[in-house]
């Protein structure tokens, strides 16, 4: 995770101050595509250090605060905590209420967080008329940590159905133990696993590793330092991971709806398209659809998603991302599965920790500090 804070957010370790160079839009690209369209933040509410959040029953957003708690955000405005962890996590490091997410058919929610252990976490609980059943609560799939960064822990439903668990390598800072490329442990990784199949949970026998001695069945990606954020495009399906980087790329990768996984995003081999300290470009590393450098303030980028709403006609099919400590909200246009052009949309979400896609794909930004804004048409 990344928290860092003005005079009013939470001190984190992940961002070290730097700087954003965003690639520009290609030359044969048409100058009317190259127009951003307008936008602007509109401010529903504000929560206590909101870390994720994800589209609930009856078109209502639910939002986790890092300390423990889930809130749910809804016409008549932010509830009292519908859930509250609290006494079982920290937010010591990079560490709390990490991630949150609903089945396809609402009738489950899982949460993923550090123990006060440091343990990353993914527990499940039952949903009955769109309210928690705590006493369904049970555990899916654990994960020691042995540093208190890079913890990763984004959750998704995949439309496949699965369930997708995002684990940074480990932490403390250039892989030191080599997780990235290692196929024998999760960390580093993008899993892949059917919670409902068995208990705690089934591996889809389609992954690419299974059967593999020398690798986890759980992998469905490697290579990844700390993908904080990622997404599934609404619209075709494509995965998209933001990962941060060490010291000089922040990377943003791809993998489309057909693939069979397996992919190997590089790290620590590699930073973005760059070797890193002397690194080995492996032979099947899959490079990122677009990095930037760090020469402004960009430091830690968070990924967002493929906006598929109608209330901004001219965003459509493009994907909308920011970074930590810039906090500019951006998006990517894309052809043919690359990367055509950026465009800085010409707002700003302050401390932006991540993105929530609403139940009809509207966007929302959460600040760290608290404000949960939507993206409106300006």
């Amino acid at each position: 995770m990344k928290v860092r804070t003005r005079s009013t957010a939470i001190i984190g370790t992940l961002c070290l101050v730097a700087s954003l160079a965003l690639t520009t839009a290609s030359a044969d690209e048409p100058a009317a595509a190259r127009q951003a369209p307008k936008v602007a933040l509109t401010k529903v509410t504000t929560a206590a250090n909101p870390s994720a959040g994800a589209a609930g029953p009856g078109g209502t957003v639910w939002v986790a605060e890092r300390a423990g708690t889930v809130r749910v955000l809804s016409s008549q405005g932010l509830s009292d905590p519908v859930l509250d962890i609290t006494k079982e996590t920290t937010t010591d490091g990079e560490r709390g209420l990490l991630g949150i997410a609903f089945d396809k058919k609402l009738a489950h929610f899982y949460i993923s967080f550090t123990d006060l252990e440091g343990t990353s976490t993914v527990d499940e609980f039952a949903v009955r008329k769109g309210k928690i059943r705590p006493e369904t609560r049970r555990t899916v799939l654990t994960q020691t940590q042995p540093y208190a960064n890079h913890n990763g822990g984004d959750i998704k439903f995949g439309p496949d159905g699965y369930l997708y668990i995002a684990l940074g390598d480990g932490g403390s800072g250039g892989d030191p133990h080599g997780n990235g490329q290692n196929l024998d442990t999760l960390l580093g990784k993008l899993l892949r696993i059917d919670p409902r199949g068995a208990k705690p949970y089934a591996i889809p026998a389609d992954n690419p590793f299974v059967g593999d001695p020398e690798a986890k069945g759980e992998i469905w990606a490697y290579g990844l330092r700390n993908p904080w954020r990622f997404s599934f495009d609404s619209g075709t399906g494509d995965l998209l991971i933001g990962d941060v980087g060490q010291s000089d790329w922040e990377e943003i990768d791809r993998a489309p709806a057909d693939s069979k996984g397996g992919e190997n995003y590089g790290w620590s081999q590699m930073e973005g398209n760059h070797p890193f300290r002397g690194g080995t470009e492996p032979a099947n590393h899959v490079r990122p659809v677009y990095e930037y450098d760090r020469t402004g303030l960009g430091c830690s980028v968070t990924g967002g998603y493929v906006y598929r709403g109608k209330a901004i006609p001219g965003l459509r099919g493009q994907y909308v991302f920011s970074d930590y400590c810039d906090g500019t909200i951006r998006a990517l246009r894309f052809k043919d599965g690359k990367v055509t052009g950026a465009s800085d949309l010409g707002v700003n979400g302050g401390e932006v920790i991540s993105f929530v896609q609403g139940g009809k794909g509207e966007l929302y930004v959460l600040d760290i500090g608290g404000s949960v804004y939507r993206i409106d048409p300006a």
